[in-house]
C-alpha cells in the first residue's frame, strides 16, 4: 500500500488527492492543511466580502466530510516544517505547536502561495489587511461589521485590487484605489485598461494610477497613505493587494530546485528534482504551451490540473501537464475582462513579429435588446498568420468568457488568424451574430495586413 502524503488542502491539493485515490484506492491518501478550510475556494473571497455569498460555508468545493468519505485523511491546522528526503519523512506542527513526525513513500507539495509584502512602511497596523485565506477574510468582515468604515483604500489595481473594489462599494465604503501602473490592470494593454478605470470611476471609485505607495500612519481614528508625487490621502480601511509569491520555505529547506520568481522547479509530469516528490499549483513553475518554457503564473484552473496530474503520477501514471495559456476572466461592476495568450511585448519576447488589431463590435445583434460594445485586441504573427493571443473587454452578460474560451481553444491547437473564421460558433440575435465577434475581430485583423 503506496502511502501518498499531500502538503496543502486547497485547489492543487486536494485535486491530487482525489485522482491518487481514484486511480489507485487502495494508496492511503493524507493532507497535511494549515488551516481549518480544506478545499475552500480562495477565488471566492471577494464575492463572501461583497455580501454576494452570504454564507461562507458556500466557498467549499466539498465540504469536510465529504473528501473524508473518498477515503482521503486530513490534518487539519498542521503546518509542514521540514522534510525529510532520505528518510521519507515530513515535521510538522499541529494547532498547539507541538511536533510530529509522519513518514510517506510518495509526497506531493502543494503549498500554494503568500501575498507580497511591498516595501511599505505601516503595513502592520490595525486596520490593514492583506486577503488571501478564509482567515484573512474573516478579519476583514470583522473589522467592517464591527468598526463600520466609511472609506477605504486598495493598494494595486490587479484581479483581486478591482474586485475588491467592486466588494467594497457594495458594502457601502468610499473606494480609492492606487495603482503604480499608468492604468489599472496591467495584465491587458492601455486601452483596455483605460475602459476598466472608466468602469470603476463610474461606480464612484477613485482610481490613482501611476503612485507607488510608500508609507501608511495612524493618526487617531484614521489610516494615512503617503506616496510618491506627493500623494496623500486618508481612510478607515487598507487592502494590500499587490501579489503573490510562491510559499516554498519547506521546499527550498529540502534542497528542492526553485526557479522562475522562486516557485519551484518541475518537469511536466510534476516532478521536482528530489525523487518520490511532486509538487503543484501556486508554489510552482507552469509551463507555457506557447512560450515553451516555465513561467510563473499561479492561476486556479493551472493548480487544479496540476494537481491531478501529480497525484495521478504519484500512484505511477505517467501523464504531463498539456500547458497554460494564462487564459484569465474577471467581473468588474458591469464589465468582463479577460485575456489568453500572448500581448505584444510578449510574443516578441518569444521570438513572433507581432502585430495587434483592436476592434469594437456588438456582443449580439444591435436591434435586439440589450446589445453592448465588445472591444477585442487580437494578436497574430505577421508572418505567418499564427493566433497568438487576445484581450476583450464587454459587458459582464456579454458572453465574454465563452469568447475568450473559443480563442483559448484555438490557441491551444495552433490555429491561426484566418482559421477562425472557420470555426462553427451558434448563432441566434439575442447572443451573436452570423460572423461572430471574435470572427469579426479575424477578418479585421486580416484586412490591416
Amino acid at each position: 500500500m503506496t502511502r501518498l502524503l499531500i502538503l496543502g488542502g486547497s485547489d492543487a491539493g486536494i485535486s491530487a488527492a482525489l485522482r491518487a485515490h481514484e486511480v489507485d484506492p487502495s494508496t492511503q491518501v493524507a493532507v497535511v492543511i494549515a488551516d481549518s478550510f480544506p478545499n475552500y475556494s480562495i477565488c471566492g473571497l471577494p464575492f463572501y466580502l461583497s455580501g454576494e455569498v452570504a454564507d461562507f460555508h458556500d466557498l467549499a468545493h466539498r465540504t469536510e466530510d465529504e473528501i473524508m468519505d473518498e477515503g482521503i485523511g486530513l490534518l487539519l491546522d498542521h503546518t509542514a516544517r521540514s522534510i525529510d528526503h532520505v528518510n521519507h519523512t515530513v515535521t510538522m506542527t499541529d494547532e498547539t505547536d507541538v511536533a510530529h513526525q509522519i513518514e510517506y513513500d510518495q509526497l506531493i507539495i502543494a503549498t500554494g502561495a503568500v501575498p507580497l509584502r511591498p516595501a511599505i512602511d505601516g503595513l502592520d497596523l490595525p486596520g490593514v489587511y492583506f486577503l488571501r485565506s478564509m482567515g484573512d477574510s474573516f478579519a476583514v468582515n470583522d473589522f467592517i461589521n464591527v468598526h463600520e468604515p466609511r472609506s477605504a483604500v486598495i493598494i494595486g489595481g490587479g484581479y483581486l485590487g478591482l474586485e475588491m473594489a467592486d466588494a467594497l462599494t457594495r458594502r457601502g465604503l468610499n473606494v480609492t484605489v492606487v495603482e503604480r501602473t499608468p492604468s489599472v490592470l496591467k495584465t491587458v494593454d492601455a486601452s483596455l485598461g483605460a475602459l476598466i478605470g472608466a468602469e470603476l470611476q463610474q461606480h464612484n471609485v477613485n482610481v490613482v494610477s501611476g503612485v507607488a505607495v510608500e508609507c501608511i500612519v495612524h493618526n487617531g481614528t484614521q489610516l494615512e497613505i503617503m506616496g510618491t508625487g506627493d500623494f496623500y490621502t486618508a481612510c478607515d480601511l487598507i487592502l494590500v493587494a499587490t501579489g503573490v509569491k510562491p510559499l516554498t520555505n519547506v521546499a527550498q529547506g529540502a534542497e528542492i530546485m526553485l526557479g522562475q520568481q522562486g516557485a519551484i522547479q518541475v518537469t511536466r509530469r510534476m516532478e521536482t528534482n528530489l525523487p518520490d516528490i511532486y509538487a503543484a499549483g501556486d508554489c510552482v513553475e507552469t509551463w507555457h504551451r506557447f512560450l515553451e518554457r516555465p513561467t510563473y503564473l499561479p492561476l486556479g484552473t493551472t493548480a487544479h490540473k496540476q494537481g491531478r496530474i501529480a497525484g495521478e503520477n504519484a500512484v505511477g501514471g505517467s501523464r504531463e501537464f498539456a500547458g497554460t495559456l494564462g487564459t484569465q476572466v474577471v467581473k468588474v461592476f458591469d464589465l468582463a475582462i479577460a485575456r489568453t495568450g500572448l500581448r505584444d511585448d510578449e510574443a516578441i519576447q518569444a521570438g513572433y513579429e507581432p502585430l495587434t488589431v483592436e476592434s469594437t463590435l456588438w456582443d449580439h445583434k444591435r436591434y435586439y435588446p440589450g446589445a453592448h460594445p465588445l472591444h477585442i485586441r487580437l494578436t497574430g504573427d505577421l508572418m505567418t498568420g499564427q493566433l497568438l493571443g487576445a484581450q476583450m473587454v464587454g459587458h459582464a452578460a456579454g458572453e465574454v468568457a465563452k469568447r475568450i474560451d473559443s480563442i483559448a481553444t484555438a490557441l491551444f491547437h495552433k490555429m491561426n488568424v484566418e482559421a477562425l473564421n472557420e470555426l462553427d460558433l451558434s448563432y441566434t440575435p439575442p447572443f451573436s451574430s452570423p460572423w461572430g465577434p471574435i470572427q469579426m475581430s479575424a477578418q479585421a485583423w486580416v484586412a490591416s495586413l
